[in-house]
């Protein structure tokens, strides 16, 4: 599934969702913690607009374990950047996310 797709469910979705779809759009290993946390801060410093997100490990996904893990193991970490947000996929959040993956 792509990002584009991805939005045309619905507007609003969850950042490990939106790492985990972009990841797997340029078939890249999204199950590290330190990449996530480093996409995260790239979002924020680019003023993409977040909203904290409390994200139970149980509703991570339809029940793919690899998820859940990845989600725990963020829960574990005392970093803004292992948080999870909502993120309105817009054309120019589109932009932001595709741009991070280029740099």
């Amino acid at each position: 599934m792509s990002l584009e797709q991805l939005r045309k469910k619905v507007i609003f979705h969850n950042s490990i969702d939106v790492w985990i779809t972009a990841c797997n759009e340029r078939s890249l290993d999204w199950n590290n913690t330190d990449g996530y946390q480093m996409f995260i801060e790239y979002l924020l410093k680019n003023n993409l607009n977040l909203k904290a997100f409390t994200l139970c490990a149980h509703e991570a996904g339809e029940t793919e374990q690899a998820k859940t893990n990845f989600a725990e193991s963020l829960s574990d970490i005392k970093n803004p950047n292992a948080s999870v947000y909502t993120i309105k996929l817009s054309d120019d959040a589109i932009k932001t996310i595709a741009s991070y993956f280029k740099k």
